[in-house]
């Protein structure tokens, strides 16, 4: 398929700039095949059935965007892309003219080198005074590092919003943003209502944003994200299966943690990189639903919801949602996908 296939035109003022007041409050615009509802968040626990078991992805967002300056005194920004070891970092670096391998950066008080480059990125090492680790570097000097299209600065709310509820394994740059939908609520709501669930980890990097520049999306190379499917959740998933419950994957990014973790077939427990690119054609073994926002047009992430749910159905409900003036990506509405038959 080529690139233009994915695309739809997307007023930008459906681009959802702040969350809502309440996170269930969200609308829900469930896709089964060709047949299209329009519901809200906080009607799962009846959309669903009792048995029925969600899959979440538990990382958490780091505060990966840093500023700083090179040893010339130009201005550098930093988008943490993956924390290799206590000291050292993988890294966009954006700068008027980009650092060469032993360059000198100083963020804060902090000073660093530039190692060299892996692709894209910067391999950066930091030079901490006794006590100091890269982990509590980040939290307190860095920002969170919301995605390019909302156009403001960081606010206080987001410090809140642009975490999951149930965020526990650091090492996000950007958040599942299906999760984000879910309060203590309604979590409590699914439990009482028999929809019972696990966790996984993804860690999000920067890559999720950046465009496909192959024409042919057979030729794309996906960014690599590390991800851990536990022995316990294998067994949850597959206790909750035994019993005729649906496996409902709660974002892409679960989706696709657990998608990585059956290339045998079977769910098996794993730990490592994926670079998994679920296109339309793909099959998928453990998902039989999932819950996502909607996404960027040309977006591997449409991709996926296309490979899941049927490329002309899925492009159809995109076009409902933009008719019915749904609100797109991080702090949007979301969807309730069923795949196509």
């Amino acid at each position: 398929m080529q690139l233009n296939d994915f695309h739809f035109e997307l007023p930008s003022e459906l681009i959802a700039q702040t969350p809502l007041a309440k996170r269930s409050a969200s609308r829900l615009l469930v896709q089964s095949g060709d047949k299209l509802s329009h519901c809200n968040v906080n009607d799962l626990p009846a959309i669903l059935q009792p048995g029925d078991h969600l899959v979440f992805n538990d990382t958490r967002v780091i505060h990966a965007r840093m500023f700083g300056e090179k040893s010339t005194g130009g201005k550098i920004e930093l988008l943490i892309e993956r924390v290799t070891s206590e000291t050292g970092v993988l890294t966009k670096i954006r700068a008027s003219k980009s650092p060469k391998a032993g360059a000198k950066l100083r963020l804060g008080e902090v000073e660093a080198t530039v190692l060299g480059r892996v692709e894209d990125l910067f391999e950066v090492e930091f030079h901490f005074n006794e006590g100091q680790n890269i982990s509590t570097f980040i939290e307190q000097y860095g920002q969170l590092p919301l995605p390019p299209y909302i156009e403001r600065a960081v606010e206080d709310v987001d410090a809140e919003r642009y975490q999951t509820v149930y965020a526990q394994n650091s090492g996000a740059v950007a958040a599942p943003t299906a999760g984000l939908h879910f309060d203590q609520a309604l979590l409590a709501s699914l439990a009482e209502a028999g929809i019972s669930h696990s966790f996984v980890t993804l860690h999000v990097g920067a890559g999720t944003f950046m465009p496909v520049r192959e024409t042919d999306i057979s030729k794309h190379i996906m960014h690599s994200e590390w991800f851990s499917v536990s022995e316990q959740a294998v067994n949850e998933i597959s206790a909750a299966k035994a019993k005729g419950g649906r496996i409902v994957a709660v974002g892409t990014t679960s989706v696709r943690a657990l998608e990585a973790a059956s290339v045998s077939g079977q769910l098996l427990p794993h730990e490592g990189e994926t670079k998994l690119f679920l296109t339309p054609g793909s099959q998928f073994s453990t998902v039989d639903a999932m819950l996502t926002n909607f996404h960027l047009p040309e977006s591997t992430l449409l991709m996926l919801v296309c490979a899941f749910g049927g490329y002309k159905q899925t492009l159809a409900a995109y076009q409902e949602a933009v008719n019915q003036r749904y609100r797109f990506f991080s702090y949007g509405d979301a969807m309730l996908v069923w795949p196509a038959p």
